[in-house]
């Protein structure tokens, strides 16, 4: 083991991993015994395709009947859990050097279950060869109805059991059933020489649910970028000749959207496509939306190094908020053999026939975060890509009204031009004297119809890491006598009645937390509360806006001086542009609010002081 470890990922494995060896392969082996296995192969520590997570066992060989059958062991060492109820399939566990939040060991291997159906085209190919998993903790003592045999879990343990210390002969029984008749070298080569692309299921899946044409139609311009990206796909086929396309859009005009549409689209014609996005937020809620049978096809930036995906082995890329493109794919949880100094968008450019980048360049929030149109077609040169390029002007949030949004980047100083909010402006954009008062507006709203209004503000505040004395989450932003928490932040369990920082934007717990641009930006909502901080003031000697970075509490910001500016003007540009309906205003900075106030148009006020 450890020197095949050595030779595939090039690293020795850590000493943790080579005890779970230590403790957990003798119980395979005792296992393949008891089952009277002969003629098998057994594969362990597997790396799922386009992934770093392994697989801890996978045993191949056929039934008595003749059957191609690969079964997969997710194996734990745990010897106590405990049950929680309000987590889903998720227990406690102590695991890692501490108690920790984790999946119940049987949704583990429905994951791994699941996206090896996904991504394995043997699957679907015949003669069929099955799939079956399971959990196996061999030092874990079965107690019905109580800790991983909780009632809840019911409905997963039904469909992925787990076995125990007590299920030995259990285990090895339905192990002896599935490979009994050996020939395992003939059901691995099948396995591991299969093609790796999304399976014809998943990508029905995906396509039924997004062609609702109601919610993901397309207008205009929207068609105009939908069509060139397909005429580009039609060209890269037929000439062999890889592309790159850049789709410009401000907040508003449907970049999402696009992607979303060309992805639903995509799967129903069996294309191996992928959909990915910095944001966790947003790609978790369209994670949601697509369900568990399709989120696979939504991906954050990291998976696509040289490690994992061959270059042009994807059909298509969709790289949606591509300003959020880092400079590598390197982060804390990425494994030796998979970090590389290869630039981060050459590797999106890189892995995919057709790359389609959606973005907007004022939208850059963060230093580390340099994603930019010129990086694009830098790289797309380097890869001699033919770049196409096409840009939204229309805007469909903010009531459609391209008019708020210059003036919002005029009033911001992205352009010279002195801008006047209009009296006849359509958009309902108030600002309010008090964060109560915008808070019980923007609740009022939410009332109405769910998950439709949230409040948000400049980082300017602490963002707790620990809970309170009482067990509930901090008021951080204190105005007043006005005080709210943050989302959760993501080292706390959320208590009862509050949701995970990644789930504020779309569950309707989120009303009773503000939120910040790391949850909000890809988001919209009918109507959006904003609080402005000290880290935008007016400057009287240059009658503009300027960045205060002693008032910011981000370290990512502080850490990068030199952009705090832009970063900070970026930031509130995109939380003034996250409203459908209307945008409401508080300003804990009153210059800046009197800056703000003179920008608009005298009876523009007066009407939103009568309808407060």
């Amino acid at each position: 083991m450890l020197q095949s470890f050595i030779l595939r990922f090039n690293k020795e494995p850590h000493p943790s991993e080579i005890t779970s060896w230590q403790n957990s392969l003798p119980r395979v082996r005792d296992l393949i015994e008891l089952a009277d296995l002969k003629d098998n192969i057994i594969a362990i520590e597997y790396e799922v395709p386009y992934n770093q997570s392994r697989v801890d066992v996978l045993l191949f060989g056929k039934d008595k009947d003749n059957n191609d059958n690969v079964v997969l062991i997710e194996l734990k060492q745990w010897s106590s859990v405990t049950a929680l109820v309000d987590e889903g399939n998720f227990v406690e566990t102590y695991t890692g050097g501490g108690d920790r939040i984790v999946p119940h060991p049987s949704q583990q291997a429905k994951g791994y279950h699941n996206y090896l159906k996904g991504f394995i085209q043997e699957f679907e190919t015949l003669p069929e060869m099955q799939l079956f998993s399971c959990a196996y903790c061999h030092n874990y003592s079965r107690t019905d109805d109580e800790g991983l045999f909780d009632p809840i879990y019911k409905k997963i343990l039904d469909n992925y059991p787990l076995y125990t210390k007590d299920d030995v002969r259990a285990i090895a029984d339905k192990i002896g059933i599935l490979l009994s008749a050996g020939k395992g070298s003939e059901v691995f080569n099948r396995f591991m020489q299969s093609p790796i692309r999304p399976s014809k299921k998943l990508l029905e899946n995906v396509s039924n649910v997004i062609k609702n044409e109601e919610v993901f139609s397309l207008l205009n311009e929207q068609l105009v970028a939908k069509n060139l990206i397909w005429s580009k796909v039609r060209k890269a086929k037929k000439q062999k000749k890889s592309e790159v396309i850049i789709v410009h859009g401000g907040p508003g005009t449907g970049k999402s959207l696009i992607a979303l549409n060309i992805l639903a689209e995509a799967a129903k014609r069996n294309m191996n496509v992928f959909y990915g996005c910095k944001s966790k937020p947003f790609t978790a809620g369209i994670q949601k939306l697509v369900g568990p049978n399709g989120r696979i096809l939504i991906s954050n930036l990291y998976r696509f190094t040289p490690s994992r995906v061959n270059e042009q082995e994807l059909d298509l890329l969709l790289v949606d908020e591509a300003h959020r493109i880092e400079k590598t794919s390197n982060f804390q949880y990425t494994r030796p053999e998979h970090r590389t100094d290869m630039p981060q968008v050459e590797q999106l450019v890189r892995c995919a026939k057709v790359s389609v980048f959606f973005i907007d360049d004022w939208q850059n929030v963060r230093s580390q975060e340099i994603g930019h149109s010129d990086m694009i077609r830098s790289a797309a040169a380097k890869y001699n890509r033919n770049i196409s390029e096409v840009t939204l002007e229309t805007q469909f949030r903010c009531m459609g009204s391209n008019d708020y949004l210059l003036w919002l980047e005029s009033v911001l100083g992205y352009t010279d031009e002195k801008k006047v909010l209009k009296q006849d402006e359509k958009f309902d954009f108030q600002i309010f004297d008090s964060p109560r008062e915008l808070y019980s507006t923007i609740a009022s709203k939410e009332k109405e119809k769910p998950n439709s209004a949230r409040l948000v503000a400049g980082f300017c505040w602490p963002w707790s890491k620990k809970l309170d004395a009482n067990g509930e989450l901090v008021n951080d932003v204190q105005i007043g006598s006005f005080a709210m928490p943050w989302e959760t932040h993501s080292k706390i369990r959320p208590p009862k009645g509050y949701v995970q920082w990644f789930e504020w934007a779309y569950r309707p717990e989120g009303i009773k937390q503000i939120g910040c641009i790391y949850t909000a930006q890809g988001f919209e909502f009918d109507y959006i509360g904003v609080i402005i901080g000290d880290d935008l003031v007016y400057d009287p000697e240059s009658d503009s806006l300027k960045a205060d970075i002693t008032a910011t509490e981000d370290p990512t910001l502080k850490r990068g001086k030199e952009n705090f500016e832009n970063h900070v003007k970026n930031i509130y540009r995109t939380l003034m542009t996250r409203g459908m309906l209307g945008c409401y205003v508080y300003f804990t900075n009153k210059e800046t609010e009197k800056y703000f106030k003179r920008r608009i148009e005298e009876k523009t006020q007066a009407k939103s002081i009568i309808s407060r």
